[in-house]
């Protein structure tokens, strides 16, 4: 009987040893067929093919928020409009009946009354990204698929410009009018379109101009080109020169128009807190300046290192870095020093910040990402 019995454990575990390199054969083809995963995706992050060619550049120090830039809350007391009722108003406008225009989304010119009443002007197809009043009374729109747009007060949109110098707008972005009718404008990048703009920040390249169209010619003139991320525009008051935002370089350049530097350009304001978007004058000698949002410690990181730009792009969007919701506006003097500032340091109240328009004592908020309009009185 005991043989018997050790006989039966011998067979028992015979038939148990295949089962063990079985599973031992098994537990080696997961493992490597992990690491062949891990391999393809180690060799699509550090060399598929893409169309960025991106470049380094060293962000200036982050300037401390101190002194006129010290933090509040006074964009926290902001009125909103049209909660939930428009999508991304990233300019405003007013028309002489104290309505605000804003843009959306989806093509649409949106009119908001101080009571709440909205109804669409116009809808341009595009995206509308800037806007600003001719001396006709026609609202001239840089919309950032369809180029420079007039639309006139019954709503007709009319196509004024769609090209400079042989290369077509990829990012008609802001706009500003000069009192003898010629507009102003920036082509935010020549590569990359309306919603490719982090593509864009990440390549680091000078893609961006600063154009002119003379309405009486029906001509568009380069006047800058090689500009990181051409975006806000605005005229001094006495017209004498033009700002240009360069938001990817945290800094507004400025191109002269008359006296002894006419056609040259230098820097008006640097190392600007964050990355500005819009900017606006009063005519009485205050810039505006909207800043999208404060400084991000993992885009200086990456901005130095090429390689390290190229993997990013690779990665899923969702995995970018993403800006920190930060509602912030400066206003600068007539030589680009920064006098004050705006904050809403949580972004609860006002999120993000893509132009500013002053109108008898208040000052307009457009945002891209918000869903509403806003205005707080002026300081």
């Amino acid at each position: 009987m005991a043989r018997a019995e050790r006989n039966g454990g011998a067979v028992a575990r015979e038939r148990r040893r295949p089962d063990r390199r079985r599973r031992r054969t098994r537990g080696a083809r997961w493992w490597w067929a992990a690491i062949l995963v891990l391999g393809h995706l180690i060799g699509y992050l550090l060399a598929f093919p893409t169309e960025l060619e991106p470049v380094g550049f060293q962000p200036p120090p982050v300037p401390p928020l101190t002194g006129p830039l010290a933090p509040n809350e006074d964009l926290r007391r902001a009125e909103r409009f049209a909660v939930g009722q428009i999508d991304g108003p990233e300019d405003v406008a007013i028309d002489p009946q104290g309505r605000m225009i804003g843009a959306t989304h989806d093509g649409k010119l949106v009119r908001v009354s101080l009571a709440g009443a909205i109804d669409v002007l116009a809808t341009t197809g595009g995206r509308p990204l800037g806007l600003a009043w001719d001396g006709a009374g026609n609202l001239i729109v840089a919309d950032a698929v369809k180029g420079l747009l007039s639309v006139d007060p019954d709503g007709t949109v009319t196509t004024l410009a769609t090209a400079a110098g042989g290369i077509p707008f990829g990012f008609t972005d802001d706009v500003d009018v000069a009192s003898d009718g010629r507009i102003y404008f920036s082509d935010a990048s020549t590569k990359y379109g309306y919603g490719d703009h982090i593509l864009d920040a990440l390549e680091g390249q000078a893609n961006g101009r600063l154009l002119r169209y003379d309405p009486a010619t029906k001509t568009t003139t380069v006047l800058l080109d090689g500009l990181y991320f051409a975006n806000g525009v605005a005229l001094s008051r006495d017209e004498d020169y033009v700002l240009v935002v360069e938001t990817y370089r945290h800094r507004i350049r400025r191109y002269w128009l008359k006296g002894d530097q006419a056609g040259h350009a230098d820097l008006f304001a640097t190392n600007l807190p964050g990355y500005p978007d819009g900017v606006s004058s009063n005519g009485r000698g205050t810039y505006w300046v909207a800043m999208f949002t404060v400084r991000n410690a993992a885009a200086d990181w990456l901005a130095p290192r090429p390689f390290m730009k190229k993997v990013m792009s690779r990665l899923p969007r969702f995995l970018w870095p993403k800006p920190k919701p930060y509602g912030l506006m400066l206003t600068l003097d007539e030589e680009g020093r920064v006098t004050r500032s705006l904050h809403d340091p949580d972004g609860v109240h006002v999120p993000t910040i893509t132009s500013v328009e002053e109108h008898q004592g208040w000052l307009y908020l457009g945002s891209l990402t918000a869903p509403h309009l806003a205005r707080v009185r002026l300081p």
